[in-house]
Formats: C-alpha cells, sequence, structure tokens
C-alpha cells in the first residue's frame, strides 16, 4: 500500500493551489481527478485582486496576465433600447498598498493550464481519471479506495472535488442552503461572427435575458442565455443571439457549455478528523460576482502552510484555525453573491456594476483564533487583517514590502528596527526603519509603509506565510511574540 502525506481530490483551481503549496513546501502528495480530461472552459474568467496577490506570491502572475485582460466596456439593451454602458469595474491605479487593484480575466482553462505548469516545475502532477471511491480514517491516517481498487493511505485527504464532493457526501455533512431551479443560464463558449469583440453586450428582450462577450486572450465568445431549455448547438444558441439582439450574428462553432442553477450552499463543517473540504466542495455560491473560485483558491492558500507545518510538527490544532477563519468568509461570499443574483433577477440595468467590496482585500481575520493584538496602542491595520505592500529601498536597491514575505516563511516586519535578532529559527525579521539605517535595514525612504500600516511608533508585527498579520505588539513583548509563534513552526 503506497503511503504519501497528503491526497488532493480535484484539480480544478483550489487543488492545484492546494498542491503547489505543498509542493514548495516539499510535502508529499498525490492530487487526482476523476475526469479523463482537463476541463476546457472559460466558467471562473474573473480573478480578483486579493487572489491576484496569491498566484504572484506562487510566481505565475506573469503569465496570468499575459493570458487575459482587465474587462471590456459593455452595453446593456431593454427590447432595444440602450439602457446601460460602461465597464464592470471602472481599472484604479495602483497605490503602494495595493499592487493590483482591479480585477484579472482569464478563462478558466488557461489559469488550470498556468498552474499545472507551475505545479509541474515544483514536481507535481495531476492524475487524470483517477476516481476516489471510498475511504476510511483513523487517528493517524485515512486509506483510501481508488476506483481501479488501488488502496494507498495518507496522513490527510483534502476534499477539493466540487459542489456534488464525494468526500463530503461520503463524510455525511450537511451541505444546506437552496437550489433556485426557476433561475438557470445556458453558458457556451463559443466562435461565431458579426459582433464587436471590442465590447460585450447584454440583451433583455420579453423577458429573457442573452449576453455574449469576448473571452480573454481567446478568439471565442461566451454566450449567456435564459433560456435553459435550448440545446447548446450552433445553430439554437445562433438564433438566440440574431432574436435578442437584431443583428446577422453567426456561430460557427461551439467550444464548451454547462448550465447554472441559483445555487448557494455552505457545509456544516470544513473538517471531520485527517479529512478537510476546500473549494466548491465546502461552499457554492450564484457566479455573480465572480467570488466562488476566487473563495477557493484562497482556502487553499489558507490551508496549505497549516498542513505542511503541522505535517512536520506544529501543533495539531494548527488545522482547527481552517474553518475557524475561512468558514464565516463563504458565508460572507454567499450573501454578497446572493445580492447581486437578486439584482439579476430584477433586469436592474446596474446588475453588471462590480464595487470594491468583490476584490477581497478586506476579509480579515480579526477576532479569530490566530490573530493576537497585544500592542498597547493599536493602529488601524490589525492583527487578522491582509499585510499591505509597501515600496522600500534595501542596500540601496529598491524592495516591495510583498517580495520581503513572500513565499514560505513567517515574517517579522520590526517598525523601528529596535529588536534585533530575536532568536527564532524559521522566522524572518527585516528592520523598518526611516533614514539610512544599518546594512539590511528596510529603509521606508518615502513613509508608505509606516502609512500602509498606521504605524508611527515602534511596534512588531509578524506576518503569516498567508499574507495576514498574526501578532501585533510592542518592542517589548518578546516573550508574547514566542509564546504565540512557536507552537505554529514547523520541529
Amino acid at each position: 500500500m503506497q503511503e504519501i502525506e497528503v491526497l488532493i481530490a480535484g484539480a480544478g483551481p483550489t487543488g492545484l493551489v492546494l498542491a503547489c503549496e505543498l509542493a514548495r513546501r516539499d510535502i508529499g502528495f498525490r492530487i487526482i481527478d476523476k475526469a479523463g480530461e482537463h476541463f476546457g472552459g472559460s466558467r471562473a474568467d474573473g480573478i480578483h485582486p486579493r487572489t491576484l496577490e496569491v498566484f504572484a506570491d506562487l510566481g505565475v502572475l506573469d503569465e496570468l496576465r499575459a493570458a487575459g485582460d482587465g474587462g471590456i466596456p459593455m452595453r446593456k439593451y431593454d427590447d432595444g433600447e440602450l439602457v446601460w454602458e460602461g465597464r464592470p469595474s471602472e481599472p484604479v491605479p495602483a497605490t503602494p498598498g495595493v499592487p493590483h487593484p482591479h480585477p484579472w480575466f482569464v478563462p478558466q482553462f488557461r489559469t488550470e493550464e498556468i498552474l499545472r505548469k507551475a505545479l509541474a516545475g515544483n514536481g507535481g502532477q495531476v492524475e487524470l481519471g483517477v476516481e476516489l471511491r471510498e475511504f476510511h480514517q483513523d487517528d493517524r491516517h485515512v486509506t483510501a479506495l481508488l476506483a481501479d481498487g488501488t488502496e494507498l493511505r495518507a496522513r490527510y485527504l483534502v476534499g477539493a472535488d466540487g459542489g456534488r464532493s464525494t468526500v463530503r457526501r461520503t463524510l455525511g455533512i450537511g451541505f444546506h442552503g437552496e437550489t433556485d431551479e426557476t433561475t438557470k443560464m445556458l453558458i457556451a463558449d463559443v466562435r461565431l461572427s458579426g459582433l464587436d469583440r471590442g465590447q460585450a453586450v447584454a440583451w433583455s428582450r420579453g423577458g429573457e435575458m442573452v449576453s455574449a462577450q469576448p473571452l480573454a486572450g481567446t478568439e471565442l465568445f461566451t454566450v449567456t442565455t435564459s433560456r435553459d431549455d435550448i440545446a447548446a448547438t450552433p445553430a439554437e444558441l445562433q438564433e438566440q443571439l440574431r432574436w435578442a439582439s437584431g443583428l446577422d450574428v453567426r456561430v460557427h462553432e461551439v467550444h464548451w457549455n454547462s448550465t447554472w442553477r441559483a445555487n448557494a450552499r455552505l457545509a456544516e463543517r470544513y473538517r471531520d478528523g485527517r479529512v478537510l473540504l476546500a473549494g466548491d466542495a465546502a461552499h457554492v455560491c450564484p457566479p455573480t460576482g465572480g467570488q466562488g473560485m476566487n473563495t477557493g483558491v484562497q482556502d487553499a492558500y489558507n490551508l496549505g502552510w497549516k498542513i505542511a507545518a503541522v505535517l512536520r510538527g506544529a501543533d495539531a490544532a494548527l488545522l482547527d484555525t481552517y474553518e475557524a477563519e475561512r468558514r464565516p468568509v463563504a458565508r460572507e461570499v454567499l450573501e454578497l453573491s446572493g445580492r447581486l443574483l437578486d439584482l439579476m433577477r430584477a433586469d436592474d440595468p446596474e446588475a453588471h456594476v462590480r464595487g470594491p467590496e468583490l476584490n477581497q482585500l478586506g476579509l480579515h481575520y480579526r477576532g479569530g483564533p490566530l490573530s493576537a493584538e497585544e500592542r498597547a496602542d493599536p493602529g488601524p491595520v490589525r492583527a487578522g487583517d491582509r499585510a499591505p505592500d509597501a515600496p522600500c529601498v534595501r542596500d540601496g536597491a529598491a524592495v516591495r514590502l510583498f517580495e520581503l514575505f513572500g513565499g514560505t516563511r513567517w515574517t517579522l516586519l520590526d517598525f523601528g528596527g529596535s529588536l534585533g535578532d530575536p532568536g527564532i529559527a524559521d522566522l524572518d525579521v527585516h528592520a523598518v526603519v526611516r533614514g539610512a539605517g544599518r546594512p539590511g535595514d528596510v529603509v521606508d525612504v518615502h513613509g508608505h509603509a509606516r502609512a500602509e500600516y498606521g504605524v508611527d511608533a515602534p511596534a512588531l508585527l509578524l506576518i503569516r506565510p498567508d499574507g495576514y498579520i498574526g501578532w501585533c505588539g510592542d518592542p517589548a513583548g518578546l516573550a508574547g511574540l514566542r509564546s504565540y509563534l512557536l507552537p505554529k513552526l514547523s520541529r
């Protein structure tokens, strides 16, 4: 019987990000998917700012940038009358703390290709046509039976196997919420002619909705229609487009299609012993707002470093913090997606407008089990918040804070540079100072770091491996730092 450290069931974006996280930490794993071929559709094509930061840390952002675009203008017609035009989200300039402030659009199949390439670079590979049939666990292992009769034993199993998750169903975990069968949409990626690739268009006519949007980085369009009772054939999709638009549109080929329903569900728990859920296996939401994939990617980013640390000797209670942090986020995402769905159902002219509440930069873990704020006078950025970026200088060269705490380690920002070496292995310490500083100091030349973190006095801020602030203390709080950090480090 093969023994591995982690078995990942499901090789969509969530499973792939988790695999990348484990691979760069030298954790032994297998990532399997029952599908016989890689996914080939657009589906989740919007990558929000916080997820772009995750992808930057994984080293795939440049390829994703090259594979997509920042969105295009859109027009909305109601019975032939133009009722709205603009961009769903207006581009905004980068700031010192937010280097990727607006979403980027890449077809899901391309995102998965790029993640698989990154995984291969770390020695990992997706195993297609490998189905998890059943499993059982004890206090030390999960024993899994694959469809071909193979048995393997893992320290942990992660179900990233979608809304119909075999892992979740086997555990008997409730998936509470609702599926509104009255709200359905047929979506298809097609090759067509007769429409301008410089804009997306949505038409409402007779209570029905049809839209066509150029698919970033391809020659295709994504066509969506509220008529879920038609066949996804070139002829029927062409008829829908001509009827809605009044234009001589020709659909030449259908590359991929699916039917989505207004489905909003949340798993009652994310963990059962040595088995954990992530992505759509733990939560599904309507596609309005494009939150599903982004939330799943960040599930994996939160979970990966925790599993790795526990496997290398950290306190096993660290894994309990995964559900405590990520399930409330999913609940918020479901509520937000539901509000946007209501606007779409009402055929609101601005139903396609997307504001900053979707970028996930403001999601935080304040008050959670890994957030310890011990400063006598906390600033506006506190333990549990996303750690902002900022441009600085080190040894005469430009450096960004994201560069300093990217990767797999914990990072301590010593504002004021008064701490010195705390003597903690596996901790990167950076003194953030004004003025010239000493060799190796991070010089906050323009004050951006102090401004972004709201720090105007000496302070210690501990950045977790996933880019959130775990602990904050005053320079005299070294004992508090040790007490917080040491149980969470690999031994």
